[in-house]
């Protein structure tokens, strides 16, 4: 019987979407006007947020069926900021309060700093139609 490989392990997923949105923290900061490429990026950060959200639960579970408990805690404590910063980006992006983006992408920088950028490597099909896709609902 061949050896199974999980390739969708939570950490590596974990790590590709912080990258993710290290990249387009960085294209957003530098970036003078708001432009429709701006809304797609802000709408793909609200995606790869709820990809990061999703990967927490499948994580603690599986140290929990270990009775690794306290480590399930705190792994828990230290990403319980993901949900509220994606309701609020999302909630920003569907009423429009464009303002509001700046203090949003401060916010959300400190959490990303960690991630060593030397060359982008996300393609704008990353973060294309995302806008439209978060507004349709999809």
């Amino acid at each position: 019987m061949p050896r199974i490989i999980n390739t969708a392990n939570p950490g590596k997923l974990r790590n590709q979407e912080r990258r993710t949105i290290a990249e387009l923290l960085r294209h957003l900061i530098r970036k003078p006007t708001l432009d429709e490429e701006a809304r797609d990026m802000a709408a793909a950060i609200v995606y790869s947020l709820r990809a990061i959200e999703a990967t927490i639960d499948v994580t603690t579970e599986a140290w929990e069926k270990r009775n690794y408990y306290l480590k399930a805690d705190r792994f828990r404590l230290e990403w319980e900021w993901v949900r509220p910063a994606a309701d609020r980006l999302e909630a920003l992006i569907r009423q429009g309060d464009w303002d509001s983006l700046p203090g949003e992408i401060v916010a959300l920088m400190p959490r990303f700093g960690d991630v060593k950028i030397n060359k982008f490597t996300r393609k704008p099909d990353t973060w294309q139609a995302s806008y439209r896709l978060l507004l349709s609902g999809e």
